[in-house]
């Protein structure tokens, strides 16, 4: 009885090992076939012509400079918003909220925020940016919608992060004479930093790929301007001026060139974050 347990549990986990080696080639085989489309596509298109010039009807050119300096922008201004505002959040729900309550009301709002689509979150940022504060369709007011749709992704993010450090180094701190903001900044804030910079890369990567919302709080202008007028001023991102070449004016090249870009610039973002992650770890063990 014992011998036909065994074998029948062999056979169990032997089932479960190829179900999940099917698992992974066919998400492996899907990311990489859809990138290397996207990639064979769109990278014999990317000139430097198309990278440097603005686009001319007169001329009958195109070029995505000007989308792509609004798209960094528009990353620059909601990341240095948004990524104070959420670890800041989870700083106060993890170390100084002594309320459970309240800390469980906020941890279900941000989670149901975090599952509303994003056209909703654009028709919200218009009447309110756009329309109740004056700010008409900018990229101001396209960044701000977008600190709202990041900010649960961040907090959320921090605040596990900071769940993970232990108590013990905390306690010890006190020990040593330090006061809680100083725990706080030279203790659990160091040990969470891998969660952090995870927040910081998902809010990025959502950022540089979100359409709907822009399409409702940034407009459609391919407007070449410096960083604080454009911020004042409508512009399309390289998602929106994606969906303009290809659904609006049929240039399905120059749509599979700003894909990569996108693919390219998500990609180096990542790298950068492991890198400064790791520098970071690196120096505090030091």
């Amino acid at each position: 009885m014992n011998s036909n347990f065994a074998k029948k549990r062999r056979i169990y986990n032997a089932s479960l090992k190829v179900l999940m080696l099917i698992a992974v080639i066919l998400v492996a085989g899907l990311s990489l076939s859809l990138t290397g489309y996207v990639l064979y596509r769109g990278l014999p298109n990317i000139t430097w012509q198309l990278l440097s010039t603005s686009p001319s009807y007169l001329q009958n050119t195109i070029g995505i400079l000007p989308d792509l300096l609004n798209t960094i922008y528009v990353l620059l201004t909601s990341l240095l918003i948004v990524l104070p505002l959420g670890v800041g959040t989870a700083v106060y729900l993890n170390e100084y909220a002594s309320s459970q309550r309240l800390v469980g009301i906020i941890e279900y709002a941000a989670e149901a925020l975090s599952g509303i689509p994003s056209i909703i979150y654009g028709l919200v940022g218009m009447l309110f940016f756009c329309q109740f504060l004056g700010l008409k369709t900018s990229l101001l007011a396209g960044s701000l919608t977008l600190v709202i749709m990041n900010l649960p992704t961040i907090m959320r993010t921090a605040q596990e992060s900071l769940k993970t450090v232990p108590d013990n180094l905390r306690e010890g701190a006190f020990a040593l004479g330090a006061g809680k903001w100083r725990m706080i900044r030279t203790v659990v804030l160091p040990g969470s930093i891998d969660g952090i910079v995870t927040g910081c890369v998902l809010s990025a990567g959502r950022i540089i790929g979100e359409s709907a919302a822009l399409l409702f709080t940034a407009g459609f202008a391919h407007t070449l301007s410096g960083y604080f007028e454009g911020m004042n001023r409508s512009g399309s991102t390289l998602t929106v001026a994606l969906y303009v070449y290809a659904k609006e004016q049929g240039e399905f090249e120059i749509a599979f060139a700003i894909a990569a870009i996108l693919m390219i610039l998500t990609l180096l973002i990542n790298l950068l974050a492991m890198r400064l992650g790791r520098r970071m770890k690196k120096g505090r063990s030091e």
